[in-house]
């Protein structure tokens, strides 16, 4: 009876407030049904911080007498970032020997006029608490050195020193060789092919022009590079109108003031030419195929084995960075979203993307399908990587160009808003990082002369319709495809029927027949 009527009450209680309301813990109490939307009677209301304008958080810009930009965007804390980002890589090298900018990233902050060796620069940053890194890219060559905001100074006349004065001695460029040669092993021999993929893809969209020629030095070339070869290149590419000094986290006043210094009438170590012999070529995408046979039987680095797998790569001609289609094909880029078949994590992990949904978690046996997206001045990139079994390789090209044809298709309202939900807070907390600020800046500024901010970009990714997104999926499919192959390739499927399937309605590759298998 006791218990007949316990339980009379706990049910009155659940009609009355509902299950969330008594709900019971092993603490054996429960919890009153408070409500996360509305304030807590009796509590104050709170007083936030308010931003007193937007100029604050502006970009500055200032261009110095000798075409020398310099930018910057202040932001809260005691250190900054400061660098020189110079339009300068890989694919300005078709009048060289490929390989210069593969060589500049690694001679970066070594000895200069002003300091003997590495050594000495790395200790002038450690009285400032500092760090320096140099990366280079197809398009981009980028110094960049984070230390105190009182060590500004001697940042920028390190940073000044360090692009305009190399010594480029013979023992620094030996060294660098066998730096060169290492990485070129490693790049072959790592269980992720996707670095060699990518350089494969390239070479396949843009065959011997631009974008296409290869960011790492070739073999044969890492001799033919020295002192000579690098000052020719120099003289033509470091000069003050293709240089950015960008700074995060310092007043705009000081990096100016610390620029005009630095970087005004400093006369380069390779001297100037006052006619300059720059490759402006615009990328010509041919589309082609790039295919490496290889046993990956035992890539394995441990005592655990990796299963042998063939990674095919499949690219189509997107936009440049500069047109307004851009941002619709990052958008389409989040929505093909992907990854590998292991990885955990809900919804932030792009697991609703539709290389998850209609690939990864249809199809057991594909090891991974990730969409990628390179976009760059003149041109773009839009590809899947997809990696499988090599006795499922003619499956896998099929399930990845029938992917590309669906592409076309009407996109649902949910998806295309959770695609644009999950770009725009990648980029907010990307943006949260005090380099990627920087490098975002310098980038900017360096390909359009001014920076969009983020909020501005959020509008932009929060306008794209499902128009937009089968208008460029639609230019996208008309151009040739770019593939890229490596392991064991026997079933391949060949070039020409991969380009029949992304003509075609469904995707399909066209039927062969054997006689024998």
């Amino acid at each position: 009876m006791a218990t007949h009527m316990s339980r009379c009450r706990t049910w009155s209680r659940v009609q009355r407030y509902g299950i969330a309301a008594y709900r019971k813990y092993s603490s054996g109490g429960g919890y009153p049904n408070i409500s996360l939307s509305t304030p807590l009677p009796g509590i104050p209301k709170p007083v936030f911080a308010s931003v007193d304008g937007q100029e604050k958080y502006e970009t500055k810009i200032t261009t110095l007498e000798n075409g020398l930009k310099v930018a910057s965007q202040n932001k809260f804390g005691e250190f900054c970032t400061v660098g020189v980002l110079v339009n300068s890589g890989s694919r300005h090298e078709a009048k060289y020997p490929s390989g210069i900018a593969h060589f500049l990233e690694k001679l970066a902050f070594s000895s200069t006029a002003q300091y003997g060796s590495k050594d000495e620069i790395l200790l002038t940053l450690e009285k400032h608490g500092g760090i320096c890194d140099c990366q280079t890219s197809r398009d981009t060559t980028m110094y960049a050195v984070s230390a105190e905001v009182k060590g500004l100074d001697t940042v920028v006349s390190l940073l000044s020193d360090a692009v305009l004065q190399p010594r480029l001695l013979d023992e620094e460029l030996e060294m660098t060789r066998m730096a060169v040669r290492f990485e070129l092993e490693d790049l072959n021999m790592r269980p992720d092919p996707e670095p060699l993929l990518t350089e494969m893809i390239h070479a396949a969209a843009y065959r011997g022009n631009t974008v296409g020629l290869p960011r790492f030095c070739p073999a044969e070339n890492v001799d033919k590079i020295d002192k000579n070869v690098l000052h020719s290149y120099l003289r033509n590419y470091y000069r003050p109108e293709r240089m950015v000094l960008a700074g995060v986290g310092i007043e705009h006043e000081q990096l100016v003031e610390s620029a005009r210094k630095y970087l005004l009438d400093v006369k380069p170590v390779w001297g100037t030419s006052s006619a300059p012999n720059v490759d402006l070529s615009v990328a010509q995408y041919t589309g082609g195929i790039v295919k490496m046979e290889k046993d990956m039987s035992d890539v394995s680095l441990g005592p655990t084995p990796i299963p042998e797998l063939t990674h095919i790569m499949i690219g189509l001609e997107s936009c440049s960075y500069l047109e307004d289609d851009f941002i619709p094909f990052a958008v389409l880029n989040m929505m093909m979203g992907g990854g590998g078949s292991f990885s955990a994590g809900g919804p932030g992990k792009g697991m609703f993307t539709r290389l998850y949904l209609n690939v990864l978690n249809r199809h057991h046996w594909m090891y991974n399908a990730t969409s990628y997206h390179h976009s760059y001045e003149d041109s773009g990139l839009l590809c899947i990587h997809a990696s499988a079994d090599p006795r499922q390789v003619r499956e896998m090209v099929e399930i990845i160009t029938r992917e590309f044809i669906q592409m076309g298709g009407s996109a649902g309202e949910m998806e295309l808003e959770r695609a644009k939900t999950q770009l725009k807070s990648m980029l907010m907390m990307n943006l949260e990082s005090r380099p990627v600020i920087f490098e975002d800046v310098g980038r900017q500024v360096l390909s359009t002369g001014k920076r969009k901010l983020p909020h501005e970009l959020c509008h932009l990714i929060s306008s794209v319709t499902p128009g937009d997104i089968k208008r460029v999926t639609t230019k996208m499919l008309r151009s040739k495809p770019a593939v890229a192959a490596l392991g064991d390739l026997m079933e391949l499927p060949s070039y020409e029927h991969i380009q029949a399937a992304l003509s075609s309605k469904d995707g399909r590759l066209p039927r062969t027949y054997r006689l024998f298998r």
